[in-house]
């Protein structure tokens, strides 16, 4: 496709990549990716037919079941009646108003999450949290599945979220000072090419080019983690990466060449975890042997390792996919304590950061774009879970569950409300989760197309997507403020969130509580007022509102220095004391202990993750299964698109496997296969790798769930994953730690039914189907 005059065309933007349309007669001819792009993702162009798709909700819907009074028994199955929008309305408005009076406030558990549809005044969490809580409040969700573990337990020990992707070293400092860069999990090339809130510059290419000169070492169970540089690879067996953390710390404190003066001067805890890499509290002594019988990898590769790291400049990165497994604060706490060992936080290009990969824009300069939404008040509900205990919270209320220290309690949850986002893709055991959807009286959810959560719900309302209003986009991390003005019309009868929830506010009684006396372009003008007096304060001015529209974006200067993270502290470690009990970084904490009651060491160490590759569970599911972000997608989104579909066959997704493993199960390139354990069952096709561990496979998420009784038609492979926290301080979710079979499938699989819209029936006179 040849290049336009971009000011021909309009601007929006989305997760994947901002882009210029082309608009005729009300409808999207053509997509061409924002000129300032340089890597551009292929996803922009399925945004045409997905406008229209006939996985559109294309009006309200009621579940005929629920009109019935089932109890909620036919939720995911039954069929809906379409109503209009002010009965659609009154129904949710009724029920809301019915639970906060006969159950309470946190009764009503409101759900959303950030990779909803791109913008910010559009932002789909915000605004229902907004609307609630405009109302009484709601049990709200914390965390994110993204790196929840670590953002609870992470900031104990250093202080700050700002490790966990927020403000990492400098892409640029790492190149200039860096000599070895060891990348755990690797730097996977899917996952840059998305950004929460839009992203505007791809930089995967730039980032891998900048890091050409450094010795580059993939510490991951898949050769192609670290895709397009010359790097070393050491094949790790999955879970493991702890005890090999600890190893080398310990082989480096062994040989005498640990930095002492930056441990006394900038750590507390360090002789006690010490003590335990030495074996004086277990009697095991965390060597390069002990790990290697855990890990995989040999010991005299482990040790060399070790002794490589002291007196160079030494980058430790570690992908959020890490902790997304049983323990999985454990390994964000350890390499920040080799990190330490090696006295490198604070200097230019060393130390650790954790999220390189695992999104775009990681190690950019510090932008700080300033975006910003509808604000939001306190919860007066004052009750929120972990957002990987939803199931939990369904399906056990008055329970008890501790977390960050504390002990909480379920609400009994009689309404769920959510609108943004699928927890039928994110969560782990959906089919445990599919029982716990059946529990609440009612479920409302607000969805564009039909995704299992749609499919799961009481009251469907149409919403539209980011193409079918006015919003501003962008991330801090990027360097463009991005107008995405409104492209084509609303398709069927969506309506935007923002709209529902101010007419949902009116029948309850106060439109303004809600709306804050302005419409979308009102706040859309008072944002990007806020961005301009920001960088004002910075000495930068962007265009007047009407220029800045015109041109679909403003640019953010990059700053003049370039950022290393905790530079300040390692400067003066009094003036910029950390926010630890200590003021120093934690190698150890005695109050860990006994929130625990001993079940939690006090500093980093390797716990038996209990469903891995040494486990007995093993013998019958010998393959550890991955779940990586998929290629051609962000999460399930664009799922049922002819780009999606190319990597798929027959409907599926593929399944990488070793060629021991598939020559140990009789299997070919491209065979239909059967993933199976204990929780159930999916299928995907063969994709022979020869840089993968032997013993492991990885299927992507993003296909949507389509159960058959406990297994899937098609290839979600949380139907498979374990439904448990990463541990009682984080609550993480553990997808991670996940083991398997698979086998030849010689019978056709099903039909998939995911990618046709559930039944619509006409409702009879006494107002049932």
């Amino acid at each position: 496709m040849s290049k336009s005059d971009p000011k021909r065309l309009r601007l929006s933007a989305s997760h994947w990549g901002a882009f210029r349309a082309e608009v005729v007669d009300g409808a999207l001819r053509r997509i061409e990716p924002f000129e300032h792009d340089p890597e551009p993702s292929g996803l922009i162009h399925a945004w045409p037919e997905m406008l229209t798709s006939p996985l559109r909700v294309a009006a309200p819907l009621v579940r005929a079941g629920w009109l019935r009074g089932d109890g909620g028994a036919g939720r995911g199955e039954d069929d809906f009646v379409q109503v209009g929008w002010d009965e659609a309305l009154d129904r949710a408005a009724g029920e809301l108003a019915r639970v906060r009076r006969d159950h309470g406030d946190a009764a009503i558990f409101g759900g959303s999450y950030g990779w909803s549809s791109a913008g910010r005044i559009h932002h789909a969490r915000t605004l229902i949290r907004r609307f609630l809580y405009a109302f009484g409040g709601s049990t709200d969700q914390v965390m994110n599945y993204s790196y929840g573990a670590a953002q609870a337990f992470i900031p104990r020990v250093l202080g700050t979220k700002a490790a966990i992707g927020s403000h990492l070293t400098s892409a640029e400092s790492i190149a200039a000072h860096c000599d070895i860069f060891l990348a755990f999990g690797g730097l996977p090339d899917r996952t840059w090419a998305v950004q929460s809130g839009g992203a505007s510059t791809h930089v995967h290419g730039r980032f891998l080019a900048q890091l050409s000169r450094l010795r580059l070492v993939n510490i991951s169970p898949s050769r192609a983690d670290l895709d397009g540089a010359e790097a070393e690879w050491l094949p790790i067996r999955p879970n493991t990466d702890t005890a090999l953390i600890l190893a080398l710390t310990r082989e480096v404190i062994r040989a005498g060449r640990h930095d002492r003066a930056f441990l006394d001067r900038y750590t507390a805890g360090f002789g006690p975890f010490a003590a335990y890499l030495a074996g004086d509290s277990d009697g095991i002594e965390k060597t390069a042997d002990w790990a290697a019988e855990i890990c995989g990898i040999p010991a005299e590769t482990i040790r060399a390792l070790a002794l490589s790291l002291p007196g160079k400049r030494v980058m430790l990165a570690a992908n959020w996919a890490l902790q997304r497994a049983r323990h999985g604060e454990q390994p964000f706490w350890a390499l920040a304590a080799l990190a330490t060992v090696l006295g490198q936080i604070g200097l230019p290009g060393g130390g650790f950061g954790f999220g390189y990969g695992s999104t775009n824009g990681q190690g950019n300069p510090r932008f700080g774009t300033p975006l910003h939404g509808l604000p939001m008040g306190p919860n007066p509900a004052n009750s929120a879970i972990p957002v990987a205990r939803v199931a939990d919270m369904l399906l056990d209320p008055g329970g008890q569950y501790r977390f960050m220290g504390e002990t909480g309690t379920y609400p009994d949850i009689r309404l769920v409300y959510w609108a943004g986002g699928n927890p039928f893709h994110h969560h782990q055991d959906l089919n445990r989760l599919r029982e716990a959807f059946r529990r609440p009286e009612t479920v409302i959810v607000h969805e564009c197309h039909w995704t299992a959560t749609a499919r799961h719900a009481d009251i469907v309302l149409p919403a539209t997507t980011s193409l079918e209003r006015n919003d501003l986009g962008g991330s801090s991390r990027e360097p463009y403020l991005l107008a995405m003005e409104q492209l084509v019309p609303p398709q069927g009868e969506a309506r935007n969130d923002f709209d529902i929830f101010a007419d949902l506010a009116e029948r309850l009684g106060d439109r303004e509580a809600f709306t804050g006396g302005r419409d979308e372009m009102g706040w859309i003008r008072h944002s990007y007022g806020r961005a301009v007096q920001e960088m004002a304060a910075r000495g930068v001015t962007l265009p007047d509102f009407e220029r800045f529209w015109a041109q679909g974006y403003a640019e953010i200067p990059a700053p003049p220095e370039t950022y290393v993270m905790f530079g300040d502290y390692r400067a003066d470690p009094e003036a910029h004391r950390l926010n630890t009990p200590s003021g120093r970084i934690e190698l150890f904490q005695k109050d860990l202990v006994a929130e625990t009651e001993g079940r939690q060491p006090g500093h980093p160490a390797w716990l038996d993750p209990e469903e891995w590759l040494g486990a007995p569970l093993a013998k019958r599911y010998p393959l550890h299964l991955l779940t990586p972000q998929p290629a051609r997608k962000l999460h399930g989104q664009m799922e049922g698109s002819a780009y999606v579909d190319e990597g798929k066959r027959e409907g599926l997704e593929p399944v990488r496997i070793s060629e021991k493993a598939a020559r140990e199960r009789g299997i070919a390139e491209g065979d239909i296969l059967r993933i199976f354990n204990d929780r159930g069952a999916c299928h995907a096709w063969a994709q022979i790798d020869s840089a993968l561990h032997d013993d492991v496979a990885m299927l992507a998420t993003g296909s949507a769930y389509d159960p058959d009784g406990r297994e899937d038609r098609g290839s979600n492979p949380n139907v498979l994953t374990r439904d448990i926290g990463s541990s009682e301080m984080g609550q993480g979710c553990a997808a991670q730690s996940c083991l398997v079979e698979l086998a030849r499938l010689d019978a056709p699989p099903r039909p998939i039914r995911s990618h046709t819209p559930p039944r619509i029936v006409q409702r009879q006179e006494n107002g049932q189907e």
